[in-house]
């Protein structure tokens, strides 16, 4: 059975069955079909299967043009779980989120994996691409294996190799990305190196699953920290009457033992504000102590905090009585976690409207054309917001304009001369000075 797989697999007739196709899965089903992979992609939301199969992309990074050319021919989308029996090779690119108490929330991966379960046979390559706890897919997978009485090595091959996709990133994708790749087995290990072969350049074989799944977070919680820590040093250097742009850009100049990190208002997507609670959560079944962690992440969860502060403080000084006036008008500029996407899962946005509008009560809209509407449980007010026209001189009619994500479709320079005052969080600023700027 292995031989006749592996076979399969390096002369690329196996089919391909891709498990959620989001941010991370419909890049990867994408860039298998562009190999010759026959794929099957499957998603439970019927909203996104009809965009696809009409070439509409709901991803900026993916243009219709590529989803048209695909779509349809090498790519096979659909919302209908059962027919896995068909597939070769089953990939899963599931949300893997924290709840409110921070404890990991595997509801999406263990509801897909009841869905095909009475469908699987033998034969088939399982890959798990999820972030989650060290043990979570051996946990997961083995557990329907076992109730089907399916040896892995033997019968099955279980896989994990996190993904690493970094949307808006124009010099990585997927081809040029080093693959980590683990496997259950010495054979599954082997299925899974040539697997990926096949779609990028490089892959860096790991000994186990374990080893895998901590990689994945290790990367993410070293972002995680070294954030954490220039927030703070800005909030430091903020009270000393310290640019922390110039500090940045001054250590930037030492050739060695020191990595450049920006601050901001925050951190957001889908896994540098989860994964350190993720290891945090399960660190405690071993009596294991993450404090330096949680530390960082709780410096980055204030942030959003602090820049409604230093808003707040800087409408004050402003105010020729001494009073702040009521139903401040507020405006942030971009909403999107990062620069040049629109994804805003867990944006630093959402947490800065909510404590505007709730602690503050102040009205807020919101500039940016990557994201049309913002439509989440995240925000507490019960108001679907929608961006305004990006229209500069609409600016005016603000008393604050915040600086929240620095895409690069922004023109700087109008929006200084069209604003009453701004609050920089991003660094845009940082070589001009003027009144109407506030570095926060």
């Amino acid at each position: 059975m292995f031989e006749k797989i592996r076979k399969k697999l390096k002369s690329k007739k196996v089919k391909i069955g891709i498990f959620g196709l989001g941010y991370v899965g419909l890049p990867l089903a994408l860039r298998f079909a562009e190999k010759n992979f026959k794929v099957y992609g499957f998603d439970n939301d019927k909203k996104k299967i009809l965009k696809l199969k009409k070439g509409i992309s709901y991803i900026r990074q993916i243009p219709d043009s590529v989803l048209k050319k695909l779509v349809g021919k090498k790519l096979i989308v659909n919302s209908n779980f059962s027919k896995v029996s068909n597939i070769d090779v089953l990939i899963f690119c599931l949300p893997t989120p924290v709840r409110k108490n921070k404890s990991p929330n595997l509801s999406f991966l263990k509801n897909c994996l009841n869905k095909i379960e009475k469908n699987i046979k033998k034969g088939q390559i399982f890959c798990h691409e999820s972030t989650s706890y060290p043990g979570t897919t051996e946990k997961y997978f083995e557990t329907i294996f076992n109730k089907r009485k399916l040896v892995i090595g033997e019968d099955c091959y279980l896989i994990f190799s996190p993904e690493r996709e970094d949307p808006g990133n124009n010099l990585f994708k997927i081809k040029n990305i080093t693959k980590v790749v683990s496997g259950k087995t010495d054979k599954c290990l082997t299925l899974g190196a040539i697997l990926y072969k096949s779609v990028v350049n490089k892959v860096f074989k790991v000994k186990d699953i374990k080893t895998a799944e901590m990689t994945k977070l290790v990367e993410n919680i070293f972002r995680s920290v070294n954030i954490g820590l220039i927030n703070e040093m800005k909030i430091i250097c903020d009270k000393m009457g310290i640019d922390i742009w110039d500090v940045v850009e001054a250590a930037k100049s030492k050739p060695f033992g020191f990595y450049p990190f920006s601050p901001g208002p925050g951190v957001g997507g889908h896994c540098i504000p989860i994964d350190p609670f993720i290891l945090t959560w399960e660190a405690k079944k071993y009596d294991a102590n993450t404090e330096f962690i949680r530390l960082a992440a709780k410096i980055n969860e204030y942030m959003p905090s602090y820049v409604v502060k230093k808003t707040y403080k800087s409408l004050s000084a402003l105010s020729k009585n001494k009073k702040l006036k009521k139903n401040y008008k507020i405006l942030l500029v971009g909403v999107a976690y990062k620069p040049n996407v629109d994804d805003y899962r867990e944006a630093p946005a959402l947490e800065i409207i909510n404590i505007l509008t709730q602690k503050y009560k102040y009205q807020v809209s919101y500039c940016d054309p990557l994201v049309p509407i913002l439509h989440t449980k995240k925000l507490i007010h019960k108001n679907k917001y929608k961006t305004i026209k990006l229209n500069y001189k609409l600016f005016k009619n603000f008393d604050a304009v915040i600086i929240v994500t620095n895409h690069d479709l922004f023109d700087y320079k109008k929006i200084i001369t069209h604003s009453n005052l701004i609050i920089d969080t991003r660094g845009v600023y940082k070589r001009i000075k003027s009144k109407k700027i506030i570095n926060a």
